[in-house]
């Protein structure tokens, strides 16, 4: 795994080996029990791939993408695969800077076991709270040409843990998780052009990353004093600030930034939707989970996960369902979901990030100003990741 073409950079063996070993314990489940709960999880994924189809009106054909139940372990290790190949062209770039320094062997040497202890010490904290994910970029098999097709993980132990702690219905929690990420895998796999889209957004990103160690670290030392004096300054309220990973980032960087924003709001937020509006038909108590579920991320949690939560631009995470939630309801309720649908027509259709939050602006351009009201949609679901 540390390899060729600026992959040594990073030790990926290091980061799985680190993620391994620092990932907290799931909860306890026996050998029985944790066979049911993947064989429930399976069927839940099956079962709610015709409930978003007829829900949403997208058609994803024949999907053969693979789900996996994994656990906290199985989940850090498939998103190092998913990092390698994301972050390829940025490596490629650090390697091709490492070739011409004196000394710059030994320095990719040190500098991947580095980076690999702290990309599997992230990992492991991000294990213990992914519910699930459709992994966009998963490997190619073994000979295959193009890219892969995409996979849908459900994190067992978590789940398991969440419905534990928020007391509910198991059996309906888990149908509830496994709406808002079928979503997701349809939205892939029934907008062919969406994950080239996005990946050359992604590529894009980083082309413009710095590599020149003095400029980063320059950068790095004023967003830190742009994130302490905000702390100091009492900047709390929901939108101001930005994690050091905004604030390092270059002018042009946050421009790609925003677009992928704009994407990343309306996926999310789309797939909270269809969980609220598939959810009545066919979850008895989805209503109480739901408010549970909503009560549990209002408590919040210890300063230290607060911090590395708002350090990581995962706070952003949760505005993006909030955001992309409300921008797919006022226009599902002006134009009706086939109208709405045309958002999946090119990139040309996708909202930009002044869209999301003012969807009125998006009808306008992308229907007219002739759109018509159509039916009053539900409310919306709360976070299922």
């Amino acid at each position: 795994m540390t390899s060729g073409n600026g992959a040594d950079m990073i030790d990926w063996d290091l980061a799985v080996a680190t993620a391994n070993r620092l990932v907290r314990p799931g909860p306890d489940v026996g050998r029985d029990e944790a066979r049911a709960v993947v064989a429930e999880l399976r069927a839940h994924a099956k079962t709610s791939e015709g409930h978003v189809r007829a829900f949403t009106g997208l058609d994803s054909g024949d999907n053969h993408t693979p789900v996996l139940v994994v656990d906290r372990p199985g989940w850090a290790r498939a998103n190092v695969q998913g990092f390698r190949h994301v972050l390829r062209p940025l490596l490629d770039k650090v390697e091709q800077r490492r070739e011409a320094m004196p000394g710059g062997a030994a320095l990719g040497t040190v500098g991947g076991k580095v980076t690999g202890l702290e990309l599997g010490t992230l990992l492991a904290f991000l294990s213990s709270r992914v519910l699930g994910q459709y992994e966009t970029f998963a490997p190619q098999a073994p000979g295959a040409t193009g890219h892969g097709p995409g996979r849908l993980l459900l994190v067992a132990p978590n789940i398991v843990q969440v419905e534990r702690e928020l007391d509910v219905d198991p059996h309906d929690f888990r149908l509830w998780v496994c709406l808002h990420e079928e979503t997701h895998r349809t939205q892939f796999t029934a907008v062919p052009w969406l994950r080239d889209h996005l990946e050359q957004e992604i590529h894009g990103f980083l082309g413009q990353t710095e590599v020149d160690p003095s400029a980063v670290l320059g950068r790095l030392r004023e967003a830190v004093q742009t994130f302490v004096g905000s702390r100091r300054g009492g900047a709390g309220a929901e939108g101001e600030g930005g994690s050091l990973v905004e604030l390092v980032q270059t002018p042009e960087q946050r421009e790609i930034l925003g677009r992928i924003t704009a994407v990343m709001s309306l996926l999310e937020g789309h797939a909270d939707f269809v969980m609220d509006g598939v959810g009545p038909q066919v979850i008895p108590t989805v209503g109480e989970i739901r408010e549970k579920f909503a009560e549990r991320r209002a408590q919040g949690t210890g300063r230290l996960d607060q911090a590395l939560r708002k350090l990581l631009g995962m706070d952003a995470k949760l505005r993006q369902y909030r955001d992309g939630e409300r921008f797919v309801r006022e226009v599902v309720g002006r134009v009706g979901m086939e109208g709405f649908n045309r958002v999946w027509t090119s990139p040309n259709t996708l909202p930009t990030k002044a869209e999301v939050a003012d969807p009125g602006s998006w009808v306008d351009r992308v229907h007219g100003k002739a759109g018509m009201p159509g039916p009053e949609p539900t409310d919306a679901s709360p976070d299922a990741e």
